[in-house]
């Protein structure tokens, strides 16, 4: 295998895709971590500057909390770290597509991108209560200028799934 040009010049969008990847990993171990820990394979890493400034994991089952999904939990500890509301410039990175829930906290939230794994209607075939309706069909209906990346390491996030769901543990809700 050749060596790689340590002089050639990398592309923005080959820069982009790298941090995609690199911070859907992030995302993704905490993710089996909550599994691990009872928890449904979600999770979520929001970045600021390509610095880490929050990542989750699922919390609905330890806190008897239907709202405590990671996009919720991440926004919650972000605003936190951050002391402030408005989470301009942030991108966050989740295992799955945000619900309408999420979505919409990322919306209010001023969050610039969202990058995601597998898709909602992946995560309604393995009998989560989902409501069908993309990111692209809410950001179209509320004229939001948010950006969206799809299935960044889909199938790794589809395996995280599987992986969910061999545990003795495991609950969809």
């Amino acid at each position: 295998m050749p060596m790689p040009n340590p002089n050639r010049k990398i592309s923005l969008r080959e820069s982009a895709r790298n941090l995609d990847t690199k911070f859907m990993r992030l995302a993704i171990e905490k993710a089996r971590e909550g599994v691990k820990k009872g928890q449904t394979p979600f999770a979520a890493c929001i970045v600021k500057a390509g610095k880490v400034i929050a990542c989750c994991h699922n919390l609905v089952w330890k806190n008897n909390d239907i709202t405590a999904h990671a996009e919720i939990t991440a926004i919650r500890k972000a605003c936190a770290r951050l002391k402030k509301i408005d989470l301009s410039g942030c991108v966050i990175y989740s295992t799955c597509e945000p619900c309408p829930m999420c979505f919409a906290a990322c919306h209010w939230a001023r969050i610039r991108r969202v990058v995601f794994g597998c898709a909602i209607k992946d995560a309604k075939g393995y009998g989560f209560n989902e409501l069908p309706v993309s990111n692209l069909k809410l950001r179209q209906l509320s004229k939001n200028k948010i950006k969206i990346t799809p299935a960044v390491l889909r199938k790794d996030n589809i395996k995280l799934f599987d992986f969910w769901k061999k545990q003795a543990r495991a609950g969809a809700y």
